[in-house]
Order: structure tokens, then C-alpha cells, then sequence
């Protein structure tokens, strides 16, 4: 039976005024960063369900951070690692290498509370029969990219991030490395209020639908889109 690859959380601690900038333009800083932490509560519960080890790598102080002590807690479960890096793309880079441990990485961010343990074992799936995998997000860029080697990373170098062509761009750059890829399906990730809305609507009884309904109520936004 094929060992259980690593799966490598890259998250940025959610403290207001540093989290989710283009959501607190509508709901206020410290608002935001309680969304954004709901997300990484939930995201870290659905791949605790998995039973594989995990790999976070961190950003940012925990202890200044929304909901610092429950996220803290969730964290000290697993192997937490600083990223390190001039570069988004080399943090992504430096921790892939940095968690592997010889059976492939799946690394996703903190921005897809609605991902499930289904999603996560088709990419782990995909990795029996090729190079990587990438799950594209609905706004261009990618939630999920699994690799059966870190060296596969190393193509992030030269695509730019935070693009709405960074999904297509990395994956012309893991095919001009020679990769065989696969496709995970399309996920929304949550960058201004209507994603949050869109998203929490998947979620109903979560962490983030919660706190999404609590900022509605306290903005009285919850009919802006």
C-alpha cells in the first residue's frame, strides 16, 4: 500500500489589518481577520480528517492573531514550520521542500474552507499515474497543487503570482519541466466579500458560514454582492 503523502498547509496568520485586505474593504479589519481565521479552522479540520501527516507553514504571529489561541491549538497538532523566502513563489518553493518527506506533498492555502477530504484523495490519486496535480480556483489562479517530488516546485520560480492566468501559467511552466499533469476539479477561493458569501452558502454549518453570517448582521451588507 502506497505510503500517505504529506499534506502542507501554507497559511498566513489572521491578524486585522494584514489579513484578507481586499475583504476588510468591506467589512473592517477586524472582522475580516475573524473570517480568515474561521477558514484555516475549518480548513485544518478537514485535513486532520484525513489521517496523513501534515506540514503548516507559517507566516505572521499567531499570538496577534484573531481567534490566536484556537488557531494556536489546532497548529500545535501538527508540524508547524516558518516560511522563509523573498518571494511568495519561493515560500511555496522552500516549503515544499521543506515538508517532504518522500512520498509526494499536496500543498493548499488557507482560502478553500469548502475543499473536502474527497477533493484532497483525488489529488493524492492523481499522483499514482503522474508528476503533479493542479486544481485550478474560479478567479485564475490555483487551490491545490500536489507533487510526487518537491523538485516539481521549483517551476513556480517563474510564474507570477496573484494573476488571473497564474493557474494556466503554472501549468504551462510544470509541462515545460517535462511534468505529467493532472487536472483536481475548480474550487472558489475567498478574496472579497461575495466570494465569502458564495462559499459560506457550500458551508452552512461551519466555522466560516458563522462568521460570514455575524459580519452580515454587523455590517448589514449581507445583500451586497
Amino acid at each position: 500500500m502506497r505510503a500517505a503523502p504529506t499534506m502542507l498547509v501554507v497559511a498566513k496568520a489572521p491578524v486585522p489589518g494584514q489579513a484578507k485586505t481586499r475583504l476588510a474593504a468591506t467589512v473592517g479589519d477586524d472582522t475580516a481577520a475573524r473570517i480568515a481565521a474561521a477558514s484555516l479552522l475549518d480548513t485544518l479540520e478537514v485535513v486532520d480528517g484525513l489521517g496523513w501527516p501534515v506540514v503548516i507553514a507559517m507566516t505572521g504571529d499567531l499570538g496577534q492573531a484573531a481567534m490566536g489561541d484556537e488557531l494556536a491549538s489546532a497548529c500545535d497538532r501538527h508540524r508547524v514550520i516558518a516560511q522563509r523566502g523573498d518571494s511568495f513563489a519561493s515560500r511555496l518553493i522552500a516549503a515544499h521542500h521543506d515538508a517532504d518527506a518522500g512520498h509526494g506533498v499536496i500543498q493548499i492555502g488557507m482560502d478553500t474552507p469548502q475543499l473536502t477530504t474527497s477533493a484532497l484523495e483525488t489529488a493524492a490519486t492523481a499522483l499514482e499515474g503522474h508528476d503533479a496535480a493542479l486544481g485550478l480556483a474560479e478567479d485564475g489562479g490555483w487551490w491545490v497543487l500536489a507533487v510526487q517530488r518537491p523538485g516539481w516546485s521549483s517551476c513556480l520560480s517563474t510564474v507570477p503570482m496573484s494573476r488571473p492566468d497564474t493557474g494556466e501559467r503554472t501549468e504551462e511552466a510544470l509541462l515545460r519541466e517535462g511534468a505529467r499533469v493532472a487536472s483536481v476539479p475548480v474550487l472558489a477561493d475567498v478574496d472579497r466579500w461575495e466570494d465569502a458569501r458564495a462559499v459560506a452558502s457550500l458551508i452552512p454549518h461551519s466555522r466560516f458560514a458563522a462568521e460570514v453570517a455575524l459580519a452580515a448582521d454587523r455590517e448589514q451588507i449581507g445583500s451586497q454582492t
